[in-house]
């Protein structure tokens, strides 16, 4: 179980990290010019993507769930 919680940490953190960088290049290419950027804008936006993309990845995540039940490796955890 340990072990699984490790890989869902990671794996979770991962996509995170992935969906902030991409709202924040989203959220930057919407202005003009660069002088122009609203960034305290651009840091909200990607912290609520990124909290909402944790929040998602509760729900379960195919790298965690398919790696263990293919390898059969659940039964030492419990």
């Amino acid at each position: 179980m340990k072990q699984n919680f490790k890989k869902w940490i990671k794996a979770a953190g991962i996509r995170a990290i992935k969906t902030v960088a991409q709202t924040a290049v989203a959220t930057i290419g919407t202005s003009a010019v660069i002088g122009d950027v609203n960034w305290v804008m651009v840091v909200s936006a990607s912290a609520l993507a990124g909290l909402l993309s944790l929040l998602t990845s509760v729900a379960g995540l195919p790298e965690v769930d398919n790696s263990e039940t293919d390898a059969g490796t659940d039964t030492d955890d419990e």
